[in-house]
């Protein structure tokens, strides 16, 4: 009686609400939270993978028959050391640093004018001439490789840092102008015309109400200019040959290799210390650099 009563029982709202929650929490987990954390660890593998290569001894890098090579047993700052003290990091590190700035700050200036120019003008074609403008940076840097050396070599900047700071706005200056023509659009024209009724120029208006109201875009743009620039490789390694003149990227590769003798420990250690710069820039311009993907200036 007890077990057909059970059975019988009908279905109330409560078991329904229980019934769906359960449902609900499954289809989380499996639809977010797994992907969040597969997605987590391969992004994060690789950083820990650095990490403790940089703190492991040679001992343990070379027998990974008696260590785990996922743990460290013994840490040491021998890498670190070796890296700072019997090499020219320090140097390779400002000398990436001033690059990188250098070409931001070129890149961020030209990029503006050409983005407010492009969609505030409002002349002919000016939509072609936005669209022309993205297509130039899907253009491989490999294809402008040669006349560029041409130019560089013929303007005597070859082995010279000054040689990458008017190279890499080749490839920044069309994205960063891409995506601020995007966010300009988003900022609400009236307040332009407003400005123009009142007596304002153009420079005015771009300077105290366009360029205000765009940080985020700013950011945003700014931000991938220095990635890039941080990270590039192909420039710096064929227009900087002295060993003092090269950046972080380039030298670890080409100084710490010698034959076939990979020295692993300052290998991931200059790795490591040379994304520590982009990962704190990140980490202060977070907010900016998100609201600029996920929206703009509401009218």
């Amino acid at each position: 009686m007890t077990d057909s009563a059970v059975i019988d029982r009908p279905v109330t709202a409560e078991d329904e609400g229980t019934l769906l929650a359960w449902q609900s929490r499954w289809r989380r987990l499996v639809t977010v939270y797994l992907p969040l954390i597969c997605f987590l660890f391969i992004l994060l593998f690789p950083f820990y993978w650095m990490a403790i290569t940089a703190f492991k001894p040679d001992a343990e890098l070379l027998d990974y028959q008696h260590n785990n090579p996922f743990l460290i047993q013994h840490a040491t700052l021998a890498n670190i050391r070796k890296l700072l003290f019997e090499t020219d990091y320090p140097r390779w590190l400002v000398t990436t640093m001033m690059v990188a700035v250098a070409s931001t700050i070129i890149s961020l200036f030209a990029s503006v004018l050409a983005a407010y120019a492009v969609q505030r003008l409002r002349f002919r074609g000016s939509n072609y001439v936005g669209l022309a403008i993205y297509l130039a940076y899907l253009v491989p840097p490999s294809i402008l490789f040669i006349p560029l050396a041409t130019m560089i070599f013929q303007l005597g900047l070859f082995d010279t840092p000054l040689a990458l700071v008017l190279t890499y706005p080749t490839f920044l200056i069309p994205f960063c102008t891409w995506l601020l023509i995007g966010y300009f659009k988003s900022i609400p024209y009236e307040l332009e015309e407003c400005a123009l009724i009142d007596g304002a120029t153009r420079l005015q208006i771009l300077w105290r109400i366009t360029l205000p109201l765009a940080v985020p875009g700013l950011i945003s743009a700014g931000i991938f200019a220095f990635t890039l620039s941080w990270n590039e490789f192909i420039y710096a390694l064929a227009f900087i040959q002295s060993s003092e003149k090269k950046t972080v990227p380039v030298a670890i590769l080409t100084e710490l290799v010698t034959g076939d003798v990979y020295q692993w420990g300052a290998l991931m250690a200059g790795s490591l210390l040379g994304s520590l710069p982009v990962a704190i820039f990140y980490s202060f311009f977070v907010e900016y650099y998100v609201s600029s993907l996920t929206g703009a200036v509401k009218e």
